[in-house]
């Protein structure tokens, strides 16, 4: 079993930057896949970044390459999202995900992943 606290959330105007972590408890966290995903009101949860056990590869959606940087620390048992040049359309509820893989394999659709966090709310005001 495997806890999720997702923190850094928050109301930001657009273009500015906002930082979110995710703390996990339980099992060994470094043999993990991690992932973002975030859900907007109205529309389905849609994966942002996903990093491999190791943090050697990661993944983006084309709409935050560039912007988001996904990284985690296997000592602190946290993954990190960094979100910078922010823009209205990044407003959703963020929550972090976890999945046991073999290999460097990181899932792209949630129901791949099975914990999950509570979420955390990113407003970016225009």
């Amino acid at each position: 079993q495997v806890q999720l606290v997702e923190s850094g959330g928050g109301l930001v105007q657009a273009g500015g930057s906002l930082r979110l972590s995710c703390a996990a408890s339980g099992r060994t966290f470094s043999t993990y896949a991690m992932a973002w995903f975030r859900q907007a009101p109205g529309k389905e949860r849609e994966f942002v970044a996903g990093i491999s056990w190791s943090g050697g590869r990661t993944y983006y959606a084309d709409s935050v390459k560039g912007r988001f940087t996904i990284s985690r620390d296997n000592a602190k048992n946290t993954v990190y999202l960094q979100m910078n040049s922010l823009k209205p359309e990044d407003t959703a509820v963020y929550y972090c995900a976890a999945d046991w893989v073999v290999g460097v394999a990181v899932p792209t659709t949630a129901a791949a992943y099975d914990y999950w966090g509570q979420g955390t709310q990113v407003t970016v005001s225009s």
